[in-house]
């Protein structure tokens, strides 16, 4: 009994010095007005904002060229006639104000101070532009920009639909990877032909570590198999996936202009239609999204079908046990066993894309669902010539 009254005590002392603290915080936050740079450190091109928090009791009006001076230099940056305008910051409201479609005023590296007046009182804020890294230069000048100067010039070919880009892009890719994922089908399906006597190894020397080591470096050699080739597709695909992606969620950023190749210059990102057959490509549909990550899922898992397709007659071909049953102790927990794993990638891997799919916008479904069902016409192709 005891001790459920000291815990009833703890609870509403515990209480009583949240109700204090968040009194304080309350009367902290009333009456303050705050007006800052949302990042403060950036690079060119930059796409700054300024963030706008009334915690007071009364709302605002605020022209972002009148009341919110940019400084660079010391010197007042001057905006377009059409880019000022008076914003209206409501009680307990933030706002945030974007000057990324006056990104142009900031191509200069240097520091850029925030001043304000509002009410008599003065706000104060600085950032900083920096030039990117020589490596993330070269990264931009070599993969970004090449990526997003034919994504436009896509959009461009195809009268502003920005689904039929994307089919594009995925396409192009596709046939510029599709060597080095005809190797990694190939060197996968070698690995399961040999399934059997890596297990006969394993089984074998269980409790010599290294020698199974040995032993299975000079079966890779005398077969003539890559065991990193199944996995090096991935380390080219995912960042050039990570690129596209980046890409097209900041697509509709004005400064991305400043990556445009001089033949496209002229190219304006209204002109931009993000509607694919009655489906909005930036947006989330919960109907279309869901026939949409469940076809997806469909083609993922035919195309695993397709790359695990070998008969239990050819996988148990050596009689090794591929399971620790009841009172056997001929098995070593140390050893993995390719059929959980196979099984995991057709019975897991489609849901883990569903999911993916779902919880991503469309384009990226789209893009996905394309490239499997690419590799699995090319998995197709591989089965017949191995099978040969």
């Amino acid at each position: 009994m005891k001790k459920i009254l000291d815990l009833i005590l703890l609870v509403i002392v515990a209480i009583l010095i949240f109700s204090l603290f968040w009194e304080d915080e309350q009367k902290t936050l009333n009456n303050t007005l705050d007006i800052s740079f949302e990042t403060k450190n950036l690079t060119v091109p930059a796409s700054v904002s300024v963030l706008v928090k009334n915690y007071t009791a009364s709302g605002i009006v605020l022209n972002n060229c009148k009341d919110i001076n940019i400084l660079n230099s010391w010197e007042k940056i001057s905006f377009t006639e059409s880019f000022c305008k008076d914003i209206e910051v409501k009680s307990w409201e933030e706002v945030k104000i974007s000057y990324a479609d006056e990104y142009s005023k900031f191509i200069n590296v240097w520091k850029y101070t925030l001043n304000s007046k509002i009410w008599e009182k003065e706000y104060f804020d600085q950032i900083e532009i920096e030039n990117k890294w020589t490596i993330k230069k070269i990264f931009v000048g070599i993969v970004y920009a090449p990526i997003y100067n034919l994504v436009i010039w896509l959009v461009d070919l195809f009268k502003g639909s920005f689904g039929w880009a994307i089919v594009s892009v995925t396409i192009i890719l596709r046939l510029l990877l599709l060597w080095p994922q005809h190797r990694m089908m190939v060197s996968q399906k070698k690995l399961q032909l040999i399934q059997p006597k890596i297990k006969k190894i394993q089984e074998e020397f269980k409790w010599n570590q290294q020698m199974i080591g040995m032993k299975m470096m000079e079966l890779y050699k005398t077969e003539n198999v890559n065991p990193v080739g199944s996995c090096g597709f991935l380390l080219i695909q995912m960042p050039i996936l990570l690129v596209i992606y980046h890409i097209i969620i900041w697509i509709q950023d004005p400064a991305n202009i400043y990556y445009l190749y001089s033949f496209l210059q002229w190219f304006s990102i209204s002109d931009i239609n993000f509607s694919f057959y009655s489906l909005d490509l930036l947006q989330v549909w919960w109907k279309q999204w869901l026939a949409l990550a469940f076809m997806v899922a469909v083609i993922q898992f035919i195309q695993v079908k397709l790359s695990l397709n070998l008969k239990d007659k050819e996988l148990k071909a050596s009689g090794v046990v591929l399971e620790k049953k009841p009172k056997d102790d001929k098995y070593s927990q140390m050893m993995p066993d390719p059929d959980m794993m196979n099984k995991f990638m057709l019975y897991w891997m489609p849901p883990m894309v569903w999911v993916f799919t779902y919880s991503l916008f469309a384009w990226v479904g789209i893009y996905w669902g394309i490239s499997t069902l690419f590799m699995l016409f090319q998995q197709l192709f591989v089965n017949k010539i191995l099978k040969k």
